[in-house]
């Protein structure tokens, strides 16, 4: 019940920091309903007057908000500000699309992750740290994997529908762009806890007494499960209200669109009504992911007696993280030296030379010098945003009735949306992108940290050691916080180009770095118009964020640590 209570306060507080947004960043929100309704009519104190007296306004946000939470109870969402219309028929019917949309998307999903773990599940567990294919698909933009699918897949080939929203076939090529990613995420966590679980007694007796390796392998994924699935059901909820900038490229007409829109407009019954849903989504997906758990671990999690996975010894590859590290450092190393703001109107969209590596934009401007100019805003901010989530992530992560539903309900916040929410409350500036991508980014690594935690105070030794009479504290820092702090932080190295490409997401849709700053963000953005015929203009910002997501992945491979063996006695005890 006191979980209950509590995401219903955070949901409250959310719709209701919403409903006061236009007030909140001290904007007339009639000026905005004009402006939404009619960009060339001149906003005369009359018809503002009339737009206050039409929805209202003069009564004030609170009253306003009150009327809406009041027209909730009978299904009354309000009208939309902008149109007119029910506020709930619209969101359901960009709900119904954007659940579509996701459903495949999960599909994708669950196909890629299946490819990234196949070589570990093929072999035992006997594999050795790498990633890096799995890397890069994992840092792949996902607006720009969106127009490129759209653009050669769509348009050149002609093989599917590349715009628009009509049936099953044109959810293929959004649902590619957002489930490649995301598998390509969840299959590394996967693949981190697979080997783990094949060491554990019950699979090697398996092995021992001949049973096909296949059935082996799904009972390790079945092991594994219980891990990931909070994490999946975050991956729900993002696919759902954060397809924005996809949904922009494909004109679909999904919630995360309606919510955007909703949001620059200022249309606040769409706005709280879109949120609501999110929120609803989301209370729906962690419930489900946690009926799953109990269902694959049953009685063992409740008494504490799960098995607990032996040492690992896996060896280490260094020469991927050198050799990638090093192709960083040399972008680095050519292009600082250049000027990234140089006009050469004669040079525009040059192809890669011995004068321009990278080639040049729509300005004639050198991409190499602005590549890695902009690396050094893009690197440092997002090392020190996952520096600061992961810190948070685990300090949260050891309180999961708290954390639980405060991550559930960050989650439901697609990025575009904290970053107007931010805006409001800040006033904006540079630092804007970096508090909404912060505010949401450490949800999955306090969910990730929570599950593990939970998994491993069920483990027979810790059982054993509790008996012995070790203290709260003793168990924290000896045997809990060991067995979570690499997993975790592997995580967190997993994510860096996440953060990267979740800043470089709000530079593309205009809420982030402005012109002319060459944020990797900026530089999609800004060329992505020209991706057809100057790709490398769009190549080179991508193929280097590729770079740091394989070499984020491989570089965690390092932090493979062995696992702590229980105390002699605690180890007889559990015999």
């Amino acid at each position: 019940m006191r979980t209950v209570l509590w995401r219903a306060s955070l949901a409250s507080a959310l719709v209701c920091g919403i409903g006061l947004l236009p007030w909140l960043s001290r904007t007339d929100p009639a000026l905005t309903v004009l402006r939404a309704r009619a960009q060339d009519r001149d906003p005369d104190p009359a018809v503002l007057a009339a737009i206050r007296d039409q929805l209202g306004l003069d009564a004030g946000p609170l009253t306003l908000l009150g009327r809406w939470l009041g027209g909730l109870p009978r299904g009354d969402a309000g009208r939309s500000w902008i149109s007119g219309a029910e506020a709930g028929p619209v969101v359901a019917q960009a709900l119904g699309a954007s659940l579509l949309l996701m459903a495949v998307a999960l599909l994708v999903a669950a196909c890629t992750a299946a490819a990234v773990c196949a070589r570990t599940l093929y072999r035992g567990g006997r594999t050795r740290p790498g990633g890096t294919g799995s890397a890069m698909l994992a840092t792949l933009p996902e607006f720009l994997t969106a127009s490129v699918l759209a653009t050669v897949v769509g348009v050149q080939l002609g093989w599917l529908p590349a715009l628009g929203w009509y049936g099953p076939r044109y959810t293929v090529l959004p649902a590619l762009a957002l489930g490649v990613p995301a598998g390509a995420v969840l299959g590394r966590l996967l693949d981190d806890q697979l080997p783990g679980a094949f060491a554990e007694p019950w699979a090697r007796a398996a092995a021992a007494r001949g049973l096909p390796r296949a059935r082996i392998a799904r009972q390790a994924v079945r092991r594994c499960l219980p891990g990931l699935l909070p994490n999946t059901a975050l991956f729900v909820v993002g696919m759902t209200g954060g397809a924005v900038a996809v949904e922009q490229l494909y004109d679909i007409p999904g919630l995360g669109r309606t919510t955007l829109q909703a949001a620059l407009a200022q249309d606040l019954p769409v706005l709280q009504a879109g949120t609501l849903a999110l929120l609803l989504l989301a209370a729906l997906a962690t419930g489900a992911a946690r009926l799953a758990v109990r269902l694959l671990t049953g009685p063992a999690l409740r008494d504490g007696a799960l098995p607990a996975p032996p040492r690992l010894t896996p060896a280490v590859r260094r020469t991927p993280p050198l050799l990638l590290g090093g192709a960083l450092l040399a972008v680095l190393a050519a292009g600082l030296p250049r000027d990234p703001l140089a006009l050469t109107t004669t040079a525009r969209l040059r192809p890669p030379s011995w004068e321009h590596p990278f080639g040049t934009d729509a300005l004639g401007r050198d991409l190499l010098a602005r590549v890695a100019h902009g690396a050094l805003d893009t690197l440092l901010l997002a090392l020190a945003i996952s520096a600061g989530t992961l810190l948070a992530g685990l300090l949260l992560g050891l309180l999961p009735r708290l954390s639980g539903p405060l991550a559930d309900t960050v989650n439901a916040v697609p990025p575009v949306l904290a970053a107007l929410l931010v805006t409001a409350v800040t006033g904006g500036g540079p630092a804007t992108p970096a508090l909404a991508v912060a505010a949401v980014a450490w949800a999955p690594l306090a969910t990730h940290t929570s599950a593990l935690l939970r998994q491993e105070r069920a483990a027979l030794h810790l059982t054993a050691t509790r008996a012995l009479g070790a203290g709260r504290w003793y168990l924290l820092r000896h045997e809990l916080l060991p067995a979570v702090v690499p997993s975790v932080t592997r995580h967190a190295l997993l994510r860096l180009p996440g953060t990267a490409l979740a800043l470089a997401a709000l530079g593309f849709l205009g809420l982030g770095a402005q012109p002319p700053s060459p944020e990797w963000g900026r530089l999609l953005a800004e060329n992505q118009p020209y991706a057809e015929r100057a790709p490398w203009a769009v190549l080179a910002p991508a193929a280097v964020l590729a770079v740091l997501g394989a070499l984020a992945v491989t570089s965690a491979g390092a932090l493979r640590r062995h696992r702590a063996q229980p105390a002699p006695a605690a180890r007889e005890s559990t015999a």
